[in-house]
């Protein structure tokens, strides 16, 4: 990548990481995999009760390998052979998790994050019930302000996630929202998060890599 390229994105890293500091949360910065792995190392203890929300950053980054590791009790909602009762039992656990594993939508330079939902079981997660919340992000959601946050919702991550889902849905076709009434619409919740209130419950990994949708 050109030196000014980086150089731009890491002034909006750097923007990003202290807002969500002035906002209550805590800002880190990983360059690959291997430093997000150890600085989860860092916040959760062997032992905690950990969970996770929908994400593919998870998967990208092996943080989901890395809980399934023996060392946590992992609220698997991706187990194989999982029930539609099991998962309902799960989500509903992950409030009294000790920590919640999630990324986001879109993150702006302001310190919020943004975040749309088709059962709001991971959004929900992130504002209450959870004594940590940690977020891993890939330097590719970083947008300017909410505006700019919707936009890449409806232009990029709406339609990726209903094309991975397999939904049949109207933005699974055309690549871009067209605000449907499907009964397999994914985007039903949306969510803001400008502060958290409790200081540093909220905690952010940037990730050096484009990451997830």
């Amino acid at each position: 990548m050109d030196e000014n390229i980086k150089w731009v994105i890491s002034e909006k890293v750097k923007r990003a990481m202290e807002n969500l500091e002035k906002n209550n949360m805590e800002a880190y910065y990983a360059e690959d995999e291997k430093e997000v792995i150890a600085k989860i190392s860092e916040i959760v203890k062997e032992g905690e009760t950990v969970a996770v929300g929908g994400s593919m950053t998870l998967f990208e980054t092996g943080v989901i390998d890395y809980l399934r590791n023996g060392k946590f009790n992992f609220l698997d909602r991706y187990e194989d052979g999982i029930t539609a009762d099991e998962l309902k039992d799960i989500y509903r656990k992950s409030f009294s998790a000790d920590s919640y594993f999630v990324s986001t939508n879109a993150i702006t330079e302001n310190g919020e994050l943004y975040n749309v939902d088709g059962t709001g079981n991971r959004v929900a997660a992130m504002i209450y019930g959870p004594d940590k919340v940690v977020v891993i992000v890939g330097i590719n959601k970083i947008v300017k302000d909410v505006d700019e946050a919707i936009k890449r919702n409806r232009e990029f991550s709406a339609p990726a996630n209903a094309k991975r889902l397999n939904r049949k849905t109207p933005c699974a076709k055309v690549g871009y929202c067209m605000n449907c009434s499907s009964e397999e619409r994914i985007c039903n919740e949306y969510t803001l998060i400008k502060r958290q209130g409790k200081k540093g419950r909220i905690k952010v990994i940037f990730v050096n890599k484009e990451l997830g949708y």
